[in-house]
């Protein structure tokens, strides 16, 4: 997924339009006019294969999990943890016991501050993050060194939006007890090379965590090949439903932790005089969890492994590429992240018009991109600006509707010139 060599495109016999065919919503209408929806990173659309899953779920096997000896109880939990394996599978961890399901990347991240932080955290410790996090992997390590006492230390980026690598090795000392680095930039769309960052920190024995929200949909994981401790993300970025999530822990990391809530499932016994907790992944899911959003889910990881992630990663590159080439032709428009390494987001800024009334103006057109900081105001401020408008691109997006944008782009200059 670069941008920087044009003559290298691959060309695949990836058939979109029979792809679209599989998200009904993609036939709306918009103020007269067809959707184009360009805002991903939000979040994505829904096959059809998802929207019919989680539909038999409430209409066939709704029960509770974990608990019943009646037949719909054990359906519905067969499918609960059978979606677990299909996760486990698609992201290549080493067992079921290392796959946590939670609401999101952001109760993920949340959960690790939590746990880890209680477990391994003492004051005078350091956590690293990078410049260019989402505020969910920012606020939470606040709140965490707020209340260990702890230091929070900051990887920069240069203007180009790639990481200053040099500045880690510098940052890192015998008291930094983890490093939390975003994989894909859901702001500028670099992706940083977390293999050589998790290489660097295990050479000093730091575990790390990757925020795979805006990756996981692009790109094949590999958990045992990258080496990373933690690893988070979210099943509505991934084309299943809100509300469902997950994080990959190593065992014995998730073994040392203390559990992030109490409440049923997650113990084995309790008495007023002592509780003692569920082994793995079920010290971590307390509560009734979001049995039709894990079911949801791997219907979502289903679809994805028949459409081929490989298929998907070269036919956004593609796209990407000719994105840029196209919006790069527009003289008062400058793009706001220009990394060698790129994924499927274009950020960009027009002379003298906010993004809220480019966003305004290209929603008349039916186009629906993001506008404002994109919970990356770190990033903002480092590029001197408010906010920027993102077109986040997917695999069932056309060129033919990346030359809408520019032409709707052009209508936008021309109301504010």
């Amino acid at each position: 997924m670069t941008t920087n060599n044009i003559s290298d495109k691959i060309t695949i016999n990836f058939d979109v339009q029979k792809i679209r065919e599989d998200f009904p919503i993609l036939k709306t209408q918009v103020r007269g006019k067809p959707l184009i929806y360009f805002d991903n990173a939000a979040t994505t659309q829904k096959p059809i294969q998802v929207i019919e899953r989680i539909q038999k779920y409430y209409l066939e096997e709704n029960s509770n999990v974990h608990r019943g000896v009646h037949f719909l109880s054990e359906l519905a939990t067969k499918e609960y943890e059978s979606a677990r394996v299909t996760v486990k599978n698609f992201i290549n961890a080493d067992s079921i016991e290392e796959i946590i399901f939670t609401r999101g990347t952001t109760e993920a991240i949340n959960l690790v501050a939590n746990s880890f932080g209680k477990t391994f955290i003492d004051e005078g410790d350091e956590i690293i993050i990078s410049e260019m996090e989402h505020h969910s992997n920012i606020v939470p390590w606040q709140i965490l060194c707020e209340e260990r006492k702890a230091k929070l230390k900051i990887i920069p980026f240069d203007d180009n939006g790639e990481l200053i690598l040099d500045e880690l090795e510098n940052l890192i000392t015998e008291r930094t007890k983890l490093i939390s680095l975003v994989h894909i930039s859901n702001s500028l769309g670099t992706i940083n090379p977390i293999k050589k960052i998790i290489e660097i920190a295990h050479s000093y024995a730091v575990p790390v965590l990757i925020d795979g929200a805006q990756s996981i949909m692009h790109n094949k994981i590999n958990v045992q090949e990258l080496g990373c401790d933690f690893f988070v993300f979210s099943g509505h970025k991934i084309y299943g439903p809100t509300g469902i999530g997950v994080l990959y822990g190593k065992k014995d990391l998730l073994e040392q932790m203390l559990p992030y809530q109490g409440g049923g499932d997650m113990i084995k016994s309790v008495t007023f005089e002592k509780t003692i907790y569920n082994d793995l992944p079920y010290k971590f899911e307390a509560g009734t969890p979001n049995i039709e959003g894990a079911i949801g889910l791997k219907a979502a990881i289903d679809y994805l492994n028949t459409v081929g992630l490989d298929h998907i990663s070269i036919y956004e590159n593609e796209l990407i590429q000719y994105a840029t080439e196209r919006l790069s032709q527009i003289p008062q428009l400058k793009i706001i992240g220009t990394a060698k390494e790129k994924a499927s987001i274009i950020s960009f800024i027009l002379e003298n018009i906010h993004p809220h009334d480019v966003g305004t103006i290209l929603d008349f057109e039916g186009i629906a991109v993001r506008t404002g900081h994109h919970c990356t105001q770190p990033v903002m401020q480092h590029f001197k600006i408010p906010a920027t408008t993102r077109a986040s691109l997917s695999f069932y997006n056309t060129k033919e509707e990346i030359d809408q944008l520019f032409n709707a782009i052009q209508k936008v200059i021309k109301v504010f010139s």
